[in-house]
């Protein structure tokens, strides 16, 4: 699994933040929630239209991110 296949950005969905493929649901909120101390089944759990492949997608896109930031 590529996180490319799993994470779309488009202008008219939340203003082009990063989401999960059919979801308005932004990889910027997924990852927040890991950071709480949620885990995946939580996540899952409490949006059931998603799956951990999604979430693996929205850590891989944001670990993506970081490694091409450049200070």
């Amino acid at each position: 699994m590529v996180w490319q296949e799993r994470i779309v950005i488009d202008l008219d969905i939340l203003v082009g933040k990063p989401v999960i493929c059919g979801t308005r649901l932004a990889v910027e909120f997924t990852v927040d929630l890991l950071s709480q101390g949620w885990s995946e089944a939580d996540v899952v759990g409490n949006y059931p239209g998603l799956t951990g492949e999604d979430i693996r997608a929205c850590l891989g896109y944001a670990g993506a991110m970081l490694k091409a930031e450049r200070v």
